[in-house]
Formats: structure tokens, C-alpha cells, sequence
């Protein structure tokens, strides 16, 4: 690829600031993402020369469009948006998709191509599978949305739920009631309430039942009518169990399935979600997203182990794939 050289204009010292971070710690990403890029800075002006030029330029251009609707770059967001020009996309679309504001004053966003689909797919489907790795967001951003269409009036009620699946401990050794032994199931769900209104709301939303947090056997024999319903950790459904679970929607209402297929403790293995794409496709109103490790938001290592593991799973089913190949070669050599 020839060399090319592109100049970037940025208007105003605050947003020359905020582009290049604290002794130009967001400057020092970009060229260590780019390293075929030779990047200058003079003033409010930014040459680019190089091979990656062009697209060195795009992510500048993208980040001073967050700047400019006020928002503050951090390194990984600045990461994040580089993995999206690299893949030919658009950080300032993306990023600036707002789901929610949050209990502490921070707007909900979509932080990766993968999340902003899975939002898009909710808002448009009646029912939305959401499948990936742990630190993706299914969850977290299932409870925004089911909040944020529960302010606007779209739904009278959002529905919390999980199956109680024993990984490793019996639920008999937990101390108290059904209630307090499946609590710890639940609690993730929690977190998730109450990082999107406010202790106190929240607390008032559950004991008025406008927020309901059960487990999935609860569900049995109910009609949910006019409801936002999470199903979440789904891969520990039994298949009998996500057929009741997707037979409770009633009129006026939407659910979301997230889970991790890789992450099955559902007792041997008969998971409810494993197989299912091929099951419910052409319904319409019924979408499937897939999350990768791409989308993971939570620190950089879970990534990488993420990564780790998937790699680890593909060796696998190469290796079982080579012995396969192999087998019927050594039958025949002992005949």
C-alpha cells in the first residue's frame, strides 16, 4: 500500500485536550494500535502519514465527534474504537446510542458493535436471544432496557428470572426459606436493577411488585401479559423448561434470553438453549445475537481469557476432528 498523508483538523483547545488525554496518554493507543503511522502534532492540527494514514485519520475524526457530544474519552473506549475502525465501523454511532440514564447520572450506552445490534434487537423483536461470553453486557443492558421501557410506559411490569441450578453446592446446605436459598441465583440481577435506578426506587418498584425477581419454576402456569421479561443464564434451562418459559408470553409483552453456552451446568447437559437457533428459525419477531469476545467490557483480561478458552476449545475440536480422519486409514492397515 502506498503512502498517504492526511491532516485533521480539530476544533477548539478543549477538544484538542480530550483527544490526546493526559500527557497524551490516548495519543500514545493510537500509535501503538497503528505502528505503521507516523502521527505529528501541532497546535489543533494532527498530520497522519503512513500506510494506516487513512484509517488513523477516520479514528481521529470519530473521536472528535464523541468530543463534541460531550463525551470523555478513557482508554478503553479509545481501544474499543479503534478495534471498530479497524473493522471498517463507526465508534460515533455506536457509542453514542442511548439506552438509559443510569441510578448514578451516567447515560446507558451500546460500547461495541456487538452490544449496539443486541440493543437494536430488542427494541425491534418481540423476543431476543442474546448469546456470549461472560462481561458482554447481556444482562446488564437487558435490565436497561427493560427500565427504560418500563418509564416509558411500554410495559406495566419487568419480570427478573433465572434457573437455580446447583454448580458444585446443594441448595439444602443454604440457610432459611425457598426464597432466601435461591437469592444468591438471583442477586446478579439485582445488581444489575440497581445500577440502573436507585436503591430506594428500586426497593419500592420490588415490594409493589412492578418488579418481580423469581426463579424460572415460579414461572410455571402464568400468562404474562404487558410484561419485560429476562430470562437470564438460559444455557441451565432444561429444554422442557425454555419451552414453558417461551410459552408464558402474553400480549403486549417482550422477552430477552441471554446465556453462555459454554458455561452449561444444567445436570447432564441437556441444555434448553444448545441447539435452539435452528429450532425457532423464521419466527417472525424472533432474533438471535451473538456476542464474542470482542464485546467483552469488563477488565482487558477477561478478554483475554475469554480468548484463551476459545482457542483452547478450537485445538480440541481440531484434535477430535485429526483422530476421526485417522480411524478409518487404521482400520483398514489391520485388515
Amino acid at each position: 500500500m502506498p503512502d498517504t498523508k492526511v491532516n485533521i483538523h480539530v476544533p477548539g483547545n478543549h477538544l484538542m485536550a480530550g483527544l490526546l488525554g493526559p500527557r497524551d496518554e490516548l495519543l500514545r493507543l493510537v500509535e501503538a494500535a497503528f505502528p505503521d503511522a507516523d502521527v505529528h502534532v501541532r497546535g489543533n492540527e494532527i498530520t497522519v502519514a503512513g500506510p494506516q494514514a487513512e484509517q488513523v485519520g477516520k479514528l481521529f475524526e470519530e473521536l472528535v465527534v464523541l468530543l463534541q457530544q460531550g463525551q470523555v474519552l478513557e482508554p478503553a473506549a479509545v481501544r474499543r474504537s479503534i478495534d471498530m475502525v479497524k473493522a471498517d465501523e463507526r465508534p460515533s454511532e455506536v457509542l453514542s446510542t442511548d439506552v438509559l440514564r443510569g441510578a448514578r447520572g451516567r447515560m446507558v450506552r451500546p460500547k461495541t458493535s456487538g452490544q449496539k445490534r443486541y440493543v437494536e434487537a430488542i427494541r425491534h423483536n418481540i423476543v431476543t436471544f442474546g448469546v456470549g461470553p461472560a462481561g458482554t453486557g447481556k444482562s446488564w443492558l437487558a435490565v436497561a432496557m427493560a427500565v427504560h421501557a418500563l418509564q416509558a410506559k411500554e410495559v406495566d411490569r419487568i419480570i427478573l428470572t433465572r434457573p437455580a441450578v446447583e454448580a458444585g453446592e446443594r441448595l439444602g446446605f443454604l440457610p432459611g426459606d425457598l426464597m432466601a436459598k435461591v437469592d444468591p441465583y438471583l442477586r446478579p440481577l439485582y445488581d444489575a436493577l440497581y445500577d440502573m435506578v436507585e436503591p430506594d426506587g428500586a426497593q419500592r418498584l420490588l415490594e409493589r411488585g412492578t418488579v418481580e425477581v423469581a426463579p424460572l419454576a415460579f414461572m410455571r402456569g402464568r400468562t404474562l401479559n404487558g410484561s419485560f421479561i429476562i430470562l437470564d443464564e438460559a444455557q441451565n434451562t432444561t429444554p422442557e423448561q425454555m419451552k414453558m418459559f417461551l410459552t408464558r408470553i402474553g400480549f403486549g409483552s417482550k422477552a430477552v434470553i441471554t446465556g453462555d453456552t459454554t458455561q452449561v451446568d444444567v445436570p447432564g447437559g441437556r441444555s434448553g438453549l444448545l441447539g435452539l437457533e435452528p429450532v425457532l428459525s423464521g419466527i417472525d419477531g424472533l432474533a438471535w445475537v451473538r456476542l464474542g469476545s470482542g464485546d467483552v467490557v469488563r477488565h482487558r483480561i477477561v478478554q483475554d481469557i475469554v480468548n484463551a478458552y476459545e482457542a483452547a476449545a478450537e485445538r480440541t475440536a481440531t484434535g477430535r476432528a485429526g483422530r476421526s480422519a485417522a480411524a478409518p486409514a487404521e482400520e483398514e492397515a489391520r485388515e
